[in-house]
C-alpha cells in the first residue's frame, strides 16, 4: 500500500468528520495504476485473430475452434468462420454469432448455438489476449488487428488446408505456355476433402466449364501439404495418385478463391479457381461442420523454385 503524506492524512480526517459521505480527490498522491477493463480492451481492435496454433489445454470451446476471427462490438459478438469472403462479409467482421458481457477480467459469451461460456481474460502484451475457460481447462490466444492492417497472408497460409476444403472443386483457369508437356496438363478439376483415412483428393480431365454435378472423377489418392523450412509464405503440395506415382507442386495463395500450383518438374504454372463455395455458419450441428486444429504438416527442407513471371 502506498503511504499518504501527513498533509493528506490531516485533510482526510477533517473531511470524514464533517460528513458521512464526501467524495475525496487527493491530487498529491500517486495511486497504483488501475487495470484496463476487459470491456474496453476487447473493443481496442476491430478483429481478434484466434491463433489456434498457440492454444493450450486438453479441451475445446466449439465456437472458438470454428472461428478465424472474433469481433466484440457493444455487446454483440461477430465471427469469421470462412476464409472465402473474409474482409468483405459483415464489413469485415463476419456474421453475428452471439452476445457478450464483460466486467473486471471476466468475459461471458452467450453463443447462439453453443450456449454460455465464461472466460478469464489476461493481457499477454498490448496486442494479445489470453482467454482461459475453466470448464474445458483450455486457453485461447487472440491477436488484435485493425481491419486495415489485418494479416491476410498469415491467415491463409496458416489455414491452407481449410481453404482447399472450402470449395466443392477447384477448376483450372490458367496454365502458362512456358513449361514442358506433362500428364497434369490434362487434369482440369481438383477436389480436396477429409477422408476416413486422411486427406484425400480427386481429379478430372473433363473440359473446363463442366457443371459440377456432371464431373466424372478420373483419378484419386492422398494429398499432403508441407511447411517449408525458413519460408513461412510457401507451402508445398504432393498428390499421391493411387497406383500412379505422385506430383509435386509449390502452392501459393492468390486470394480467397484462387490458388496457384507451380510444377517444378515441367516449369509450368497452373491457376485454379474455387467453385461450389461451402459456407460454414455458426452451427456445429449441420453437415457442413468443421473445426480448426493445430497444424501437423511435416516440414520440407527445399528452396523456392518458382520465378516471377507475367501472364501471357
Amino acid at each position: 500500500m502506498r503511504n499518504f503524506t501527513l498533509f493528506s492524512l490531516a485533510t482526510l480526517g477533517m473531511l470524514m468528520l464533517s460528513s458521512c459521505y464526501t467524495e475525496v480527490i487527493v491530487e498529491d498522491v500517486i495511486l497504483d495504476e488501475v487495470p484496463v477493463q476487459t470491456w474496453q480492451q476487447l473493443q481496442t481492435y476491430d478483429l481478434w485473430y484466434v491463433d489456434i496454433e498457440s492454444t493450450q489445454g486438453p479441451g475445446e470451446v466449439p465456437f472458438m475452434q470454428r472461428a478465424f476471427t472474433l469481433s466484440f462490438v457493444n455487446g454483440l459478438l461477430y465471427a469469421n468462420n470462412n476464409l472465402s469472403g473474409i474482409g468483405k462479409t459483415g464489413n469485415g467482421l463476419g456474421i453475428r454469432v452471439g452476445y457478450y458481457d464483460a466486467g473486471g477480467s471476466i468475459l461471458e459469451i452467450d453463443h447462439d448455438v453453443d450456449g454460455i461460456w465464461t472466460f478469464e481474460v489476461y493481457s499477454v502484451n498490448g496486442g494479445t489476449l489470453e482467454l482461459y475457460n475453466r470448464r474445458s481447462n483450455t486457453s485461447y490466444f487472440l491477436d488484435g488487428y485493425q481491419r486495415s492492417g489485418f494479416d491476410y497472408d498469415r491467415l491463409f497460409y496458416e489455414n491452407i488446408e481449410l481453404l482447399l476444403q472450402e470449395y466443392e472443386v477447384w477448376e483450372k483457369t490458367y496454365a502458362s505456355e512456358a513449361g514442358y508437356l506433362n500428364e497434369f496438363d490434362e487434369e482440369n478439376f481438383l477436389q480436396f476433402y477429409q477422408g476416413g483415412t486422411g486427406t484425400r483428393f480427386r481429379s478430372s480431365v473433363d473440359p473446363t466449364g463442366t457443371p459440377l454435378p456432371n464431373i466424372v472423377w478420373d483419378y484419386e489418392g492422398f494429398y499432403e501439404i508441407y511447411n517449408v523450412q525458413n519460408d513461412e509464405t510457401l507451402k508445398t503440395l504432393t498428390l499421391d495418385y493411387t497406383f500412379m506415382g505422385n506430383d509435386y507442386f509449390e502452392l501459393y495463395v492468390i486470394d480467397d478463391r484462387t490458388i496457384e500450383l507451380y510444377h517444378p518438374d515441367s516449369g509450368t504454372v497452373y491457376e485454379f479457381t474455387g467453385r461450389g463455395y461451402i459456407q460454414y455458419l455458426k452451427s456445429g450441428k449441420n453437415p457442413e461442420t468443421r473445426k480448426r486444429q493445430k497444424s501437423d504438416h511435416p516440414t520440407m527442407d527445399v528452396k523456392r523454385q518458382r520465378k516471377p513471371f507475367t501472364k501471357g
